[in-house]
């Protein structure tokens, strides 16, 4: 009789050692990380589908910034031709690759903006403002996307390189850690130069 009542305690005190080896929380916090990930991409993209329209605003009344339109759109191909899926996230070489991608595709957008600039045509069109404004929040929603995404990353690297998960994410999940994005802002490296002539 004592050893049932001992066999009948140890089966929840077994259960309980086990769900705290990680053997619930590794997969948790592992798709919680790539449906982050899935939420970066489709900000991407929606960054993505606005430029063709851009394109055509600028096109017919910038021609002469058809070399830097040019370049957006190049830009965009070959960003929308990096895809990374949620088995990719712990590969350094392929969230480089993407990140890189990325980054090009924001530089050359941020010098076709900073070029139309110069005209007044183009600025007032109710096409165009439109469009800077939905680029405008799209990059903001990129920005919440990559803060939520690395969050995510963070928790999941910790929680696999911890005591006890970290018996469950080894023995039974074989987990890696994920890759964060790491934005980098196109020019950001260099030293801004300042104008230190004497007004007059």
């Amino acid at each position: 009789m004592r050893s049932d009542l001992a066999k009948f305690l140890l089966v929840p005190v077994a259960a309980v050692s086990v769900a705290g080896c990680g053997i619930n929380s590794v997969p948790t916090a592992e798709e919680n990380a790539k449906a982050k990930w899935a939420d970066v991409q489709a900000a991407f993209q929606e960054r993505a589908n606005l430029i063709p329209n851009l394109a055509a605003v600028v096109k017919g009344a910038a021609a002469q910034e058809n070399k830097t339109l040019t370049e957006v759109i190049e830009a965009r191909a070959k960003a929308t031709s990096v895809t990374l899926t949620p088995g990719d996230l712990n590969d350094p070489a392929k969230m480089a690759a993407f990140q890189t991608a990325q980054n090009n595709l924001s530089g050359s957008l941020s010098r076709l903006l900073v070029s139309v600039e110069q005209y007044p045509q183009l600025k007032s069109q109710e096409g165009f403002l439109k469009l800077q404004d939905q680029l405008e929040g799209q990059e903001n929603r990129i920005r919440i996307t990559l803060r939520d995404y690395n969050e995510a990353v963070r928790q999941y690297n910790t929680t696999i390189r911890t005591f006890p998960d970290i018996i469950g994410a080894k023995v039974i999940h074989g987990a890696k850690p994920m890759v964060p994005y790491e934005a980098s802002t196109p020019g950001a490296e260099v030293a801004p130069k300042l104008d230190m002539a004497p007004t007059q």
